[in-house]
């Protein structure tokens, strides 16, 4: 079974820094989410604050990636280009971004809704976000990574909702994705040893209807395979003794009055 060093108190301290700026980041983009917004400008509100805040979008050019987020529509589960398509009252819009500041990484998503949803739409959201935290919660020295995934798969099945497998969270730290990964699904006691001061990004992405998926022609989109819709949230912790603690946050999100969540 594989090992993964701890961070360093600095190296969290910088991790911690790129968490703050990644949910800072969301959030001006989640303000200027709405009915009649395009996909490409969410991407230049991102990527403008980003570096008016000194620092680079991790995701430009990331094994040749295009953008400096991802905005995955409704089916599009995760990796969805930025574009010309325009949002539409009832649309959902994952948004995935990072930072690079310093020589280390921050990375985090929050699925937005477009004006009013409807409910089926809404309580995948609040599901799916409900299973990031209940993944957090597992996020302890002593555990495993399967614990994590069996938090998240539980209790989004629960609801009738599929657990993507494709995809996993991942480690953190100078590169984006780094060991362990984390799956969303998986066996209590089973996976690589969490131990204090590991540093992991927890993403559920969480799929209305079945949880099958397919690779788009462009190489990164990944759709439903039955074209429902799908919901992704993300944070960056570190596992600590007795309770996670959180590099980045919603709180920018979901206390600011001029973002609809």
């Amino acid at each position: 079974m594989k090992t993964v060093r701890p961070r360093t108190a600095e190296e969290i301290e910088l991790l911690k820094i790129n968490g703050e700026l990644t949910s800072k980041a969301l959030a001006e983009v989640g303000k200027a989410v709405a009915p009649g917004v395009t996909t490409n400008q969410l991407n230049r509100v991102a990527e403008t604050f980003i570096r008016d805040n000194g620092a680079e979008p991790n995701f430009l050019g990331y094994g040749g990636y295009p953008a400096a987020i991802c905005a995955s529509v409704n089916d599009v589960v995760v990796h969805g280009f930025p574009s010309d398509y325009v949002l539409k009252e009832g649309d959902i819009v994952s948004i995935d971004l990072g930072t690079k500041y310093k020589g280390y990484n921050g990375d985090s998503a929050y699925t937005f809704p477009v004006g009013e949803i409807d409910e089926e739409t809404r309580k995948l959201l609040t599901v799916t976000k409900e299973s990031l935290y209940k993944g957090i919660a597992k996020a302890v020295a002593g555990l495993r990574t399967g614990d994590i995934g069996h938090a998240v798969q539980s209790y989004a099945e629960q609801f009738g909702f599929g657990v993507v497998r494709e995809l996993e969270g991942h480690g953190i730290g100078k590169d984006m994705h780094e060991d362990p990964g984390v799956p969303n699904y998986g066996r209590q006691g089973h996976g690589v040893k969490l131990v204090d001061g590991m540093t992991i990004c927890i993403e559920p992405m969480i799929t209305a209807g079945s949880r099958g998926v397919y690779v788009a022609r462009n190489g990164w989109e990944v759709h439903t395979a039955d074209h429902r819709n799908a919901a992704h949230y993300e944070l960056t912790v570190v596992v600590r003794h007795g309770k996670a603690e959180q590099l980045s946050t919603f709180d920018y999100i979901e206390k600011d009055p001029c973002i609809n969540i």
